[in-house]
């Protein structure tokens, strides 16, 4: 009989029900638990695989560069990073809120992984997260208006709840990507939340985008009442040899 219902639980795709059962028999747990201490178990067993597969699958459509974890932010002194900040942002609140997030500082100084942190915890907490180099991303976007799938890629960033956009600024915009970049924000705003890392102070950002009537626009909805974090120091890269950083299911599950 346990046979047979541990076949059925895995044809009715009860993976964690499965497992926890199959644990359970293997051990001879079934005889300490009561029968609703088992079902509570075997259910529990199930929220929890269940849960564990939805974060794992919001990380990997977030196509995060980096295996970011707010735990494993360094806060080295000269670098301006405010711990409570931090904390503060990683509760996600200000997704709810519709705000936005900037980084600036040099190269290397851990924007990007900063940015990937948070991204990596809104993952977690249920969030639509959606990372972005911004040169490639604007790329992209002319080749799908060349192929014709422009608007389902900007339908697509417009369904993220946080839209994280790297290293913004290292290459001026050109008409076209000025106008997608105008467009994304527009239909963001108000809505979702940004979090732009640039290594340039947003104060460069006007001559960056260019065509001030549209960079006074897009900026007015991207900095207004938003988070800053303004990255001082060394490269980190310089500071030490890279070190493998685990994410947050890697250290918790």
């Amino acid at each position: 009989m346990n046979t047979n219902t541990l076949d059925k639980l895995r044809k009715l795709k009860f993976f964690g029900m499965y497992h926890a059962f199959k644990s359970c028999l293997e051990t001879g747990q079934t005889a300490e638990y009561t029968t609703d201490e088992l079902l509570a178990h075997l259910v529990e067993a199930e929220w929890d695989d269940r849960q564990n597969r939805r974060i794992e699958r919001t990380i990997m459509y977030a196509k995060f560069r980096y295996k970011a974890s707010v735990e494993n932010i360094h806060y080295h002194a000269d670098r301006s990073i405010d711990r409570n900040q931090v904390m503060r942002l990683a509760d996600c609140h200000f997704i709810d809120r519709n705000e936005n997030l900037l980084i600036t500082g040099s190269t290397g100084i851990g924007k990007s992984y900063i940015a990937s942190a948070i991204g990596h915890q809104a993952c977690i907490l249920g969030y639509r997260v959606f990372y972005a180099s911004t040169p490639k991303l604007f790329a992209k976007l002319k080749m799908a208006k060349a192929d014709g799938s422009y608007m389902k890629e900007v339908a697509k960033l417009e369904r993220q709840q946080l839209l994280i956009l790297d290293d913004f600024g290292i290459q001026p915009f050109d008409a076209q990507s000025r106008a997608a970049l105008m467009e994304i924000i527009e239909d963001r705003h108000g809505k979702t939340s940004l979090i732009i890392t640039s290594q340039l102070p947003v104060s460069k950002w006007y001559e960056v985008i260019g065509e001030k009537t549209i960079a006074d626009a897009i900026l007015d909805r991207i900095v207004h009442d938003a988070h800053r974090m303004e990255l001082k120091g060394e490269s980190m890269r310089r500071r030490r040899p890279a070190e493998p950083e685990k994410s947050y299911l890697e250290n918790h599950l």
